[in-house]
């Protein structure tokens, strides 16, 4: 029987493989890392250890394994679902691999990068444009986000349309077990058939199955040229059926095609300040355009304009503003990506990650803000997200005269079950992007099949038998739904 350790040993140890200067206890020190990114989960932990090697990261998991303490594996700490901070038991010790930052190798024939996964996206980004290649990965927190953490949640942003998840960007990755053990596959091959895909079981595993310390991720040449336009659509069914004929006109340029609606872009321009709206008028419903390609730049614009005449003539476009220069892009993308801030300073916004079928974009987004504003007419829809991949970000908004906590506290679970059962009813999923730690847990006993569920605790069992790598996340307790036990 494993005695468990007190804290003085625990510290000790933990010191004896990082050193010191590496463990932070203290909570002022420690405040960052057990509190999460939106501030609605906190926990404790007896030490907090920032690694700098993969082999420090294998002995602290071997001595944690062999003595029954459980651990917590954190990025950038951007999660929005409280998957990357721990509980407030004060038994987990938190492993940030954010002093593992190397970039290893860049390959501009076999386009690869070989990364530490403590390395920031905007980090790996910017290393990839030095060496004339394209890291295609985009979201809103790159900067602080990390490639482990973006591998772990398999992250999304507004380039799948175009280049895919983060599990499309990735061709190896190295992995600490929870046993100490590690598997690394840093190759960067396109083809070995050698038998089972092993990195996919852990991207996408937040944390549970294995701790990612290093990857080598895919290049893509950089474009050539790049054509941006703010465009206000009749509804959604129209930005859908633009979205359709932009396909068509530009032979698969399309890198990013954003809805937004129009409490969306008020509360960005709002929390902005000083940015006016691309568009004179106000319009119920926008969407930006990029287009990427090889080819020049005056032939890019041509099929933009193409695209933007062919909506005009369909009735599904009523105004565009395209951009004429490099500061025209920046602010048209800013506005799309401080949308997700402006609601966390806002506060009161119920945050709903979905995706359906394309097809289906546009019937879900009309009866879920219908059925929404039934409940609380002045709610504000701020709605906007990835259309090109059928992830729509669903955040109804707390009304202006009402308060953050009491307009949560009444309308966060009812909503937030509307909205993800007419997701589920369209075929759809509840968590397109931004996985499921906490906050999405207990909601898969009702989403996902009895075999699903049973599946990932069988493979969580014979990577993590004793339930020690980021405990409570992700999977529920299948005993409490009456199913084969945990």
């Amino acid at each position: 029987m494993t005695v468990t350790p007190t804290p003085a040993t625990l510290l000790s140890a933990m010191q004896d493989i990082v050193g010191a200067g590496n463990c932070l206890t203290a909570d002022a020190d420690t405040e960052s890392y057990v509190t999460d990114y939106r501030r609605l989960y906190k926990g404790k932990a007896p030490v907090v250890v920032t690694p700098t090697t993969t082999e420090q990261v294998s002995r602290v998991m071997a001595w944690c394994h062999a003595n029954d303490v459980p651990v917590v594996p954190q990025g950038g700490n951007t999660s929005l679902m409280g998957g990357a901070v721990p509980d407030d038991s004060g038994t987990a010790v938190v492993i940030s691999l954010k002093k593992m930052h190397r970039v290893l190798a860049i390959d501009t024939v076999n386009d690869t990068m070989t990364v530490e996964a403590g390395v920031t996206l905007s980090a790996a980004r910017a290393a990839a444009d030095e060496a004339r290649r394209l890291f295609p990965l985009r979201i809103g927190s790159e900067g602080s986000c990390q490639i482990g953490g973006n591998l772990s949640t398999n992250a999304g942003g507004t380039a799948v349309l175009r280049y895919g998840n983060m599990r499309d960007l990735v061709l190896g990755i190295e992995v600490v077990l929870p046993d100490g053990r590690v598997f690394s596959s840093l190759k960067g091959l396109r083809k070995d058939n050698t038998g089972y895909d092993l990195k996919h079981l852990f991207i996408g595993a937040e944390g549970t199955l294995g701790i990612i310390t290093g990857a080598v991720l895919k290049l893509m040449p950089q474009p050539r040229s790049t054509a941006v336009a703010f465009v206000a659509v009749q509804s959604p069914a129209a930005a859908v059926e633009l979205l359709g004929r932009a396909r068509a006109l530009s032979g698969g340029a399309i890198t990013a095609f954003e809805l937004i609606s129009s409490p969306a872009l008020e509360l960005v321009l709002e929390y902005l300040g000083n940015i006016p709206s691309p568009l004179e008028s106000r319009h119920d419903w926008m969407v930006l355009i990029e287009l990427t390609s090889g080819i020049d730049e005056e032939t890019l614009n041509g099929t933009l304009m193409e695209i933007l005449e062919a909506g005009l003539e369909g009735g599904l476009v009523v105004d565009a503003a395209v951009a004429s220069s490099l500061a025209d892009v920046q602010q048209f993308w800013r506005i799309r990506e401080e949308i997700s801030d402006a609601q966390t300073r806002t506060g009161g916004s119920i945050k709903c990650d979905i995706s359906v079928p394309v097809s289906r974009i546009a019937q879900f987004t009309e009866n879920a803000s219908a059925k929404v504003l039934a409940l609380e007419p002045a709610t504000r829809m701020v709605i906007y997200g990835h259309m090109g991949d059928g992830n729509v970000h669903f955040n109804p908004l707390r009304p202006r005269e009402r308060d953050a906590k009491s307009f949560l506290a009444q309308w966060y679970k009812p909503v937030s079950d509307l909205v993800d059962g007419l997701a589920h009813a369209e075929n759809g999923s509840i968590s397109a992007e931004h996985g499921v730690g906490v906050a999405k847990r207990d909601d898969l006993l009702q989403y996902k099949s009895s075999v699903e569920l049973e599946l990932m605790w069988q493979v969580k069992r014979a990577l993590d038998p004793k339930n020690l790598l980021n405990p409570g996340r992700l999977l529920p307790d299948i005993d409490a739904a009456g199913k084969s036990g945990a």
